[in-house]
């Protein structure tokens, strides 16, 4: 369903790894599926996790922004007798898909998945020759257009802070002067120059290319932009006693998630150099531990486990205090509009 995206080796850096859904027992015992529920996949996929809600016995609201997932389920909509509704969506508009009565759960799945990695013509993997695309939802700014078109400062900045690559300016101002002999087309020609500029040193485990082509999806994607909206949909969609299951495979996206519960677990927040902002009517209270990450067992068995987090919420009856970006402190970026024209 997802791709390894924290630090190591990912699908991105390799071959074709079977989809498997991770974390799947935990996500189960955190989410709580039964007959009678309804319960929102915001990140289909290829239906793992769908699937085994149904089997546990609830409805289920599936969406996905990529139209191959939407086709490639219709076998399983059409084997779930009425009891999975498949929807092309961003998972950030999800209170639009959300019945009146609201929902009892909401599970989304954060990254690219391995349907897209293992698709060429897709541009998410610098190991097999294609256009540099990269757009999940297969419309909108490709990665391509950033690359020939956004100004070297943006550049270093996509790279330094989503891909966090210590050698953001060294590569930007290369791809300055490459592009201006010969616009970057193919994900080859795009890990090629970096693949000259920081030559990989024996001691690396990952290829040199990995963290750029990660910023690069994400800032295509507007990914962090997308996680953030979605907990604020799920936060007002989600009846009393729902809860919410995300599970994260990078250092950026979970320290999203992280913030939203700490932000809205109701207690008061401040810091030595700050003053104290007084507590609020907490909105989620936590399932288990905070965060639960995956065995050893099965990040053996499973690679895209090795870096996945998960954190989950139970919905309080507290009314939501609205959408506040500013408490993720996202950095600001260049404008994915201005960079397709």
């Amino acid at each position: 369903m997802v791709t390894d995206q924290g630090g190591g080796d990912s699908e991105a850096d390799g071959g074709p790894v079977r989809h498997i859904p991770v974390l799947l027992s935990e996500v189960l015992a955190a989410l709580d599926p039964a007959p009678g529920k309804i319960i929102l996949d915001g990140t289909f996929g290829a239906g793992g996790y769908t699937s085994a809600i149904l089997k546990a016995g609830a409805d289920v609201i599936a969406l996905d922004r990529d139209p191959t997932a939407i086709a490639t389920g219709q076998p399983l909509v059409a084997a779930s007798e009425g009891r999975l509704t498949l929807i092309h969506s961003q998972f950030s508009e999800l209170a639009e898909h959300a019945p009146a009565e609201g929902l009892d759960g909401v599970v989304l799945d954060i990254g690219v998945s391995s349907m897209q990695i293992d698709e060429a013509e897709r541009g998410f993997s610098f190991q097999k020759k294609g256009p540099l695309d990269m757009r999940m939802s297969a419309a909108g700014v490709s990665a391509a257009d950033v690359v020939n078109r956004a100004k070297v400062s943006d550049l270093i900045r996509i790279f330094g802070f989503l891909g966090e690559e210590k050698q953001a300016g060294r590569i930007a101002r290369a791809i300055e002067k490459r592009r201006a002999e010969a616009p970057f087309e193919t994900t080859r020609d795009l890990a090629g120059l970096i693949e000259t500029v920081t030559p990989r040193k024996a001691k690396d485990k990952i290829h040199p290319a990995t963290r750029v082509f990660q910023a690069l999806r994400i800032f295509v994607n507007d990914e962090l932009g997308e996680l953030a909206n979605a907990l604020f949909a799920a936060e007002r969609v989600l009846k009393p006693g729902g809860r919410l299951v995300v599970v994260t495979f990078h250092s950026l996206e979970d320290r999203i998630v992280k913030t939203f519960f700490q932000d809205r677990s109701g207690k008061a927040a401040g810091s030595r150099h700050l003053p104290m902002v007084a507590a609020r009517a907490a909105t989620f209270t936590p399932v288990g531990k905070p965060m639960i990450a995956a065995s050893e067992e099965e990040a053996s068995r499973n690679p895209r486990a090795r870096s996945a987090k998960l954190r989950a919420g139970i919905r309080t009856e507290a009314p939501s205090p609205g959408n506040d970006l500013s408490i993720f402190n996202l950095p600001e970026l260049a404008s994915l509009a201005k960079l397709g024209g």
